[in-house]
């Protein structure tokens, strides 16, 4: 595990990425791997209802050369039974919870509308309760195939996540997600899939409708690998043309 890790960790390194570096613009959970334009900024808010509220937020800057830098505020979780927000600094069993990251992404086209993503989010938790913030991470690595001048798109990758930020076990899976434009920005099917007995190991379905060609809404249903669990997603996503 601990050289999967480092192999991760020595790619990122490779791409000149200088910040600390899980989920840029995502099609629920698994990264599309697609950059933000450049000096352009896309911004991702998603909302899950289970027994409690969890609000994810992604905010990506595009730098130019199929380069993005962004951050992440996750897992700020309401649970409606206490009135209250959870903060989680103390068991792994769960993901800590709320999380602020910084992520970076770069993409490499190799033709033939194949190209290669290869990003992450890491950072701290953001109120520790024991008064010390701890390390989080998660890296991936991405093929992508888009078909019909984008129309439609694929994803399948590899991942490895902390075991604070996945909960339950820090591990190396694969993950993969597609985006079918039924009728495209109007109407399309998303789905993906994140492997792994964690808080992250989802299965995510549902369908996008563009408001306007910048600003799709999503809502779908995740159904977690670990313990069955399923609960709604709403997901607004802007990001300019």
């Amino acid at each position: 595990m601990k050289n999967q890790f480092t192999l991760f960790t020595a790619i990122l390194l490779a791409l000149g990425t200088c910040l600390p570096v899980l989920a840029q613009e995502s099609y629920f959970n698994v990264p599309e791997s697609d950059v933000a334009e450049k000096h352009k900024f896309t911004v991702q808010q998603q909302f899950n209802f289970q027994d409690f509220y969890r609000s994810l937020t992604t905010v990506d800057y595009g730098l130019g050369k199929d380069w993005e830098i962004g951050a992440n505020l996750l897992n700020l979780d309401y649970y409606p039974q206490t009135r209250s927000f959870q903060r989680n600094d103390s068991t792994t069993e769960n993901a800590y919870s709320p999380l602020l990251l910084l992520n970076s992404q770069k993409i490499f086209k190799l033709g033939h509308d194949f190209h290669v993503g290869l990003g992450g989010q890491a950072g701290f938790n953001l109120t520790p309760q024991t008064g010390q913030q701890k390390f989080v991470h998660y890296v991936y690595a991405n093929l992508n195939k888009s078909f019909r001048d984008d129309h439609y798109k694929v994803t399948a990758g590899i991942y490895n996540g902390h075991v604070r930020y996945l909960g339950g076990s820090q591990a190396v899976g694969f993950q993969a997600g597609f985006d079918a434009g039924i009728f495209y920005q109007k109407l399309h099917l998303l789905g993906d899939w994140i492997s792994g007995q964690h808080d992250v190991g989802q299965l995510g379905l549902g369908l996008e409708i563009y408001l306007t060609k910048s600003l799709p809404l999503a809502l779908g249903w995740q159904r977690n690998n670990q313990d069955g669990s399923s609960g709604l997603i709403v997901q607004l996503t802007y990001s300019p043309e």
